[in-house]
């Protein structure tokens, strides 16, 4: 059973496709990457998936149910999470306090046990940032939780935008461009940490990257969009030796950026 299936999804905006008849499929604890040029549709495709954007046509399937239309929260609750391409953390709270918001709408507790602050809202906060130290501890940040996300250093604002997504229960994860700003040695802790959440978590996770180290090593699978239609899918070997997605994606002049 696929996990998630996008089926011929489009989008225009303004008379221009956006994305046109793009769809996907991402098992169960599947990797698979979205590649493409600069403007050729890839975070509008996780908008639509995510439901920041409403879809004009096609379907959006997770574990066999019809989500879509659903709002954003809907979607959230019915299993997928993500990251933004621009990092987008609350920068008044804490640390923890950030991954704690993600989690606070799965707790169950009435108005008055919110205005007094007793029964189970106190044991549920408890148990809120148990669960959010915990899942600071697998990004690595769990010595920081009280720090302020601004005095982070960007590669771990990115971890902390990862651990605030688990915080929500995700049966898929989308990672918007988590590689971006990283100098070499952040991408290389990135691809680890993507492998031990892989690993560790009953989760399937779609990457949009840039960075090809990244796609090549963690993906079984990658599509490639370009002007926002599907220009290929296939094995990483598949797409490396693709002149077309070569050519389109980097120009001939720089193919080798792709090996």
């Amino acid at each position: 059973m696929n996990r998630l299936e996008v089926r011929n999804i489009s989008k225009s905006f303004g008379g221009v496709q956006a994305v046109a008849d793009f769809s996907l499929e991402l098992k169960h604890k599947d990797i698979v990457g979205i590649i493409g040029p600069n403007g050729a549709g890839k975070t509008t495709a996780f908008n639509l998936i995510s439901g920041v954007y409403k879809i004009d046509t096609g379907n959006i399937i997770l574990e066999e149910k019809d989500i879509t239309g659903f709002e954003q929260h809907e979607i959230t609750r019915a299993g997928i999470a993500r990251t933004f391409q621009n990092i987008r953390l609350f920068q008044g709270l804490d640390v923890i306090e950030n991954v704690m918001t993600a989690a606070d709408p799965y707790t169950n507790y009435n108005i008055f046990e919110t205005i007094s602050r007793l029964g189970r809202r106190k044991k549920q906060e408890a148990e809120n940032m148990e669960k959010s130290m915990h899942y600071l501890d697998i990004v690595g940040l769990k010595d920081l939780a009280h720090e302020k996300p601004g005095s982070l250093p960007y590669g771990l604002q990115r971890k902390l935008e990862i651990a605030r997504a688990l915080a929500t229960n995700p049966r898929v994860l989308l990672l918007d461009e988590p590689a971006a700003g990283l100098n070499p040695s952040e991408v290389r802790d990135f691809i680890e940490l993507v492998k031990r959440l892989h690993k560790d978590f009953d989760i399937s996770i779609l990457i949009i990257e840039h960075r090809m180290e990244v796609i090549m090593e963690l993906c079984r699978w990658i599509y490639v969009l370009n002007f926002g239609k599907l220009l290929a899918s296939g094995t990483p070997s598949d797409i490396q030796n693709n002149k077309e997605v070569t050519e389109a994606y980097i120009g001939e002049e720089d193919e080798q950026c792709l090996l």
